[in-house]
This record gives structure tokens, C-alpha cells and sequence, in this order.
């Protein structure tokens, strides 16, 4: 990569940050390109010349930080930790990610955008799917994951678990979360039964 390309690189990092510190925060319709250009310290025609639209930024941004998102959990899926401490910190993150996340921004995906929610389904299926069967895999081979539990219905249950927390985390703080996540992972686990324990 040469200085020019490295410049230019810089300068794209640079948008997309506050570009998700702006939409993330305030959503599409009460964001200008004026303000992104201005916080990013580039011109707005920098931003025109590299994204094109608004809409193209926006879309562009999202993509990019959940890109981002995305290598967090590869790092940890591929770290040295147990599966269950795998689990419990990509839930933690899962979580904290979606309360960064305004009311604001969320209505943006579901009505402002309309090709938006198309790349979104179309990036889950790329990208989050193999992800998540490569967890699923894992959590059979260690014996963590009944073999005859499909895909689908683990992530059904992960999510449920990890949305619950979501609420959780917004009634309890994060504090709170930290302090029970031991008992809560022991839940995700193995139910109310318990490690060991027959149903009698």
C-alpha cells in the first residue's frame, strides 16, 4: 500500500468512526454528511467521493462495524478459553453491542432504508451463519452441544438467552450482569436441572 492509499485508508477509518458514533446514536434522518465531514475533520465532498450517497454511507458503516463485531467473536471463538467462557463473552459482547445501539438507529433499519434490511439479511447469510455453525460445531465436538440439535434451534436459544440478558443488563446494570453471569451460564448450559443431575 502506498502513502496515497494509506491516506485515503486513514481517512476512511477515520468517517466510519464517527460515522457510527453519529447514526448509532441519532439514526439516519438527523444525521448530515455536513456533521460526519466535520467531526472526521475531511471535506464533504471527500465523503460524496468515496461513499456517493448518504444512504451508501450509511449502509457502508453498518457494514463495517459489524464487520468489526464479527472479528471480535472469531478472535474469541478462536481463542485458548473453555467453550463455555467462548460462549459467555461473546454473549456479553452480543449484549453490549445491541445497548449501544439507539432506538433511533433501529427504527432507521426497519422503515427509512428499504434495500437496508435486503444487505442485512444477505450479510447474516454470508457471514453470521458460517460463523455461528463453526460455534455450533465446536460446542458438539466438546461436548458442550447435543449432537442432534440443529443450527437453527441453538441459535434460537442463543439469542433468546442473549436478548434476555440485553433487558437484564438494562434492569441491573452492568455491574450487576458481571457479578451473575456464572449462574447464568450455568443456566444456558444445563437448565434448571443442573450439571450431573438426573430428572427424577
Amino acid at each position: 500500500m502506498n502513502g496515497y492509499e494509506r491516506r485515503k485508508q486513514k481517512k476512511i477509518e477515520q468517517i466510519y468512526n464517527v460515522s457510527v458514533q453519529l447514526f448509532f446514536k441519532y439514526g439516519f434522518q438527523k444525521v448530515s454528511v455536513n456533521e460526519v465531514a466535520h467531526l472526521a475533520n475531511v471535506s464533504p465532498a471527500t465523503i460524496y467521493n468515496y461513499f456517493g450517497t448518504k444512504e451508501q454511507l450509511y449502509a457502508d458503516t453498518i457494514t463495517y462495524w459489524m464487520d468489526k463485531q464479527l472479528g471480535e467473536y472469531e478472535d474469541i471463538l478462536d481463542s485458548d478459553l473453555s467453550f463455555p467462557e467462548k460462549t459467555k463473552n461473546i454473549m456479553l459482547l452480543e449484549a453490549k453491542n445491541l445497548k449501544s445501539i439507539s432506538e433511533e438507529f433501529t427504527k432507521a433499519l426497519s422503515s427509512e432504508l428499504g434495500g437496508l434490511s435486503q444487505m442485512m439479511e444477505g450479510y447474516a447469510e454470508e457471514k453470521v451463519k458460517p460463523f455461528f455453525m463453526r460455534f455450533v460445531a465446536l460446542g458438539k465436538q466438546e461436548g458442550y452441544i447435543q449432537k442432534d440439535q440443529t443450527e437453527e434451534a441453538v441459535m434460537l436459544y442463543f439469542n433468546m438467552f442473549k436478548n434476555e440478558i440485553g433487558r437484564y443488563w438494562d434492569r441491573a446494570g452492568e455491574e450487576r450482569i458481571h457479578r451473575d453471569v456464572g449462574s447464568l451460564m450455568e443456566l444456558f448450559f444445563y437448565g434448571l436441572v443442573g450439571k450431573g443431575q438426573e430428572q427424577k
